[in-house]
């Protein structure tokens, strides 16, 4: 695919991008389990997990995870950092489990990378009946002052503002989609806003050039920074059909 250029780009930064990328606001990541019906003890494939984000959380909330990542860099600083998780190589159009294995699905970050049918056709494969999955996004705030300018700099070079999958959802595996937004406070220096911006894919691809004049502008518009952003976390869950 010729999005793979930028779904794999996050390899040349896997360590700068655990430091860099925030967590999920709590509260988003406990109603998309909620939703799911998943608790302590249930097995949960963390889909296309990166560095693990997304991981420790679930983790944290006692369920059982494996961690299914592509990138050998990005699964190498998952494998540090929570080395009690299953990691395995893999990817979300041919997941590395066996079928009716798993109770949810979560994906962070990453399901607008996905070849969407056929991920949607193996996350089927894997969930157990009544199973479900959450998709988890950390967007730059349009509603913050300094994340929207952050945000509107960055529109136009962002190749996943284009994906579609909304069209290519598949309604025979899976029932409706259930939405929600969370707005969260949080301390943010000049230099994590700067780092933020530097994991993203269409910066980590661009030639030096213009991710030092991205650098530059991010710098700009911080100026006058004083040190607290809101922080958008959006989720999408949907159920598994029999």
């Amino acid at each position: 695919m010729s999005s793979d250029r930028y779904r794999f780009s996050f390899e040349k930064v896997a360590a700068d991008y655990e430091r860099a990328r925030p967590p999920y606001i709590d509260a988003a990541v406990d109603w998309a389990l909620e939703r799911l019906g998943l608790r302590e003890g249930s097995r949960v494939l963390d889909l296309a997990a990166g560095t693990g984000k997304l991981t420790r959380q679930l983790v944290a909330r006692g369920l059982h995870v494996v961690a299914v990542e592509p990138g050998e860099e990005m699964r190498t600083v998952l494998e540090h950092e929570l080395p009690g998780v299953e990691a395995l190589a893999g990817r979300a159009e041919k997941i590395p489990l066996r079928d009716a294995s798993v109770d949810g699905v979560t994906v962070g970050q990453a399901f607008h990378w996905f070849e969407t049918e056929k991920a949607l056709a193996e996350m089927h494969r894997v969930l157990r009946p009544r199973g479900g999955f959450a998709l988890l996004w950390n967007h730059f705030n349009q509603d913050d002052p300094l994340l929207g300018a952050v945000d509107e700099l960055l529109r136009a070079r962002d190749p996943a503002r284009r994906s579609r999958w909304r069209d290519r959802y598949d309604s025979q595996h899976f029932g409706a989609l259930e939405e929600k937004a969370f707005y969260e406070k949080r301390p943010m220096s000049l230099n994590q806003l700067a780092a933020w911006v530097a994991s993203t894919s269409r910066v980590i691809s661009a030639p030096a050039e213009e991710q030092m004049e991205i650098d530059r502008e991010v710098r700009r518009l911080a100026a006058s920074h004083r040190g607290t952003v809101a922080i958008r976390t959006y989720v999408v869950a949907a159920a598994r059909l029999s």
